[in-house]
């Protein structure tokens, strides 16, 4: 597995690294030892899937309040995905930063996101399926959101306007969900 740092201290893309023959590939996608070595949260609480019918689809942008923040790592087991992740964690160097990553069954790359981040995704294809490892059980009373097009941020999603559920529209602009904690 390879490491590979973003400009966002902390989060990192995994790459695996395949080992190839004319059946296929076979690849490492989860190794505790290696996620400790890098000083990432080795902890699994909980995966899940998510499922995502029609392109367009946007689900975001979630996070866990203090004290259950979560530590994930997401990867596009089918079709792919723009993976979107926020710092929100105070004292941060890149505080309010953003990136977007291409995940897919065809790159097979994964996003570690660190506890203390926002966390959304728009799936890039029709029958979309997101895999997560999460270092915290669910807490609906933790869970929290920030608008997918709040203005703060300037995020580029790349189908506008997206398919998107009731409750991700009425999240709070950052702002207000600042003033509220």
């Amino acid at each position: 597995m390879k490491f590979v740092e973003t400009k966002l201290k902390g989060s990192f893309i995994i790459e695996i690294e395949k080992l190839e023959d004319e059946r296929g590939f076979f690849a490492r996608s989860w190794d505790r030892e290696k996620f400790e070595e890098v000083g990432l949260n080795p902890n699994i609480s909980q995966c899940s899937v998510s499922h995502n019918n029609k392109k367009g689809t946007l689900r975001g942008m979630h996070f866990q309040a203090v004290p259950h923040e979560e530590a994930k790592t997401v990867s596009c087991v089918k079709g792919m995905i723009y993976d979107i992740i926020i710092d929100l964690r105070p004292g941060s160097s890149t505080l309010y930063e953003w990136i977007g990553v291409e995940l897919s069954d065809q790159n097979h790359k994964m996003l570690y996101v660190p506890e203390g981040f926002a966390h959304g995704f728009q799936a890039l294809m029709d029958d979309t399926d997101v895999f997560y490892q999460i270092s915290e059980v669910y807490k609906p009373d933790y869970s929290r959101g920030i608008r997918w097009d709040d203005p703060f941020f300037r995020i580029s999603w790349p189908i506008i306007p997206p398919i998107i559920s009731k409750k991700d529209l009425c999240w709070k602009l950052f702002k207000k969900v600042m003033d509220d904690q």
